[in-house]
């Protein structure tokens, strides 16, 4: 699949007349618990040559295959290919986005090209912001929470959509940093042990031998641990003020030397 992956990521340089910088795994697959018949969700950051930005009027800033874009090629039907025009992307990391610093952290890689990349991840510390990326973890769990897991019976993988951003939100508020893509390594530090565990892991042992879509009875530990997380950390979040560096600046250098890097080269 890498390959094919791969050659999807080529047509659409050639489709688009783009380069793409930098691609990556963004889903399950990356979060350490796919299942059999888990999509690909790869995300890609690209950038036009000079002549896109040097016009009043810019295009669509998106790339996204199958769903609103095409190419003259065929593609697997699990692929959900999405990518990112760089200064959106640039804008996007200034405010410290969590799906864009999740991609740069991603377990799977698919394509990396020039120095953009290696730059963004080590600028990734100075524009993290934990109450900007708590609250996204938070508001993604609660909405989660309140349209995927009431009543008796729920999908197993929607119980993951709330677990995961929910254990994110509580290592930031823990250990003051970025949390880990692998869900599993998050599972080890924030709950190494103890009923919630076990039940936890038989959840994701499910999902992983393909029963994610199955509806099942609802697992009363893991619904007040979330019930419980989302009050405290809700608290948690309203004290939290810390403004960062603006790094404007220093995404600016990157914006102007990829161009040079990749068109005057």
């Amino acid at each position: 699949m890498k390959k094919h992956i791969q050659e999807v990521l080529h047509q659409i340089e050639i489709d688009y007349k783009v380069k793409i910088l930098y691609a990556c795994e963004a889903g399950s697959r990356a979060w350490g618990f796919p299942s059999k018949d888990s999509d690909y969700d790869v995300r890609f950051i690209y950038i036009h040559p000079r002549d896109w930005y040097l016009s009043i009027d810019h295009e669509r800033d998106v790339i996204e295959i199958p769903k609103n874009n095409s190419i003259s090629i065929p593609i697997d039907k699990r692929l959900d290919v999405s990518g990112w025009e760089l200064t959106k992307a640039l804008r996007l990391f200034r405010k410290s986005n969590p799906p864009l610093l999740e991609w740069l952290y991603s377990s799977i890689a698919y394509y990396e090209a020039f120095s953009t990349k290696k730059k963004l991840a080590a600028l990734a510390e100075k524009v993290f912001s934990p109450a900007s990326c708590l609250f996204h973890y938070l508001n993604m769990a609660k909405r989660n929470y309140r349209e995927f897991i009431q009543g008796e019976h729920m999908q197993i993988k929607k119980y993951i959509n709330v677990l995961r951003p929910i254990l994110a939100a509580k290592w930031i508020e823990e250990k003051n940093s970025l949390p880990p893509i692998a869900f599993p390594i998050m599972l080890d530090v924030l709950l190494p042990s103890g009923e919630l565990r076990k039940e936890i892991d038989r959840l994701l042992k499910k999902k992983i031998a393909g029963a994610e879509l199955v509806l099942q009875l609802r697992f009363d530990l893991i619904h007040s641990f979330l019930d419980q997380e989302i009050t405290q950390l809700e608290e948690y979040a309203r004290s939290l003020n810390t403004p960062i560096t603006d790094p404007t600046q220093d995404l600016n250098e990157i914006f102007r030397e990829t161009l040079e890097e990749v068109w005057d080269k």
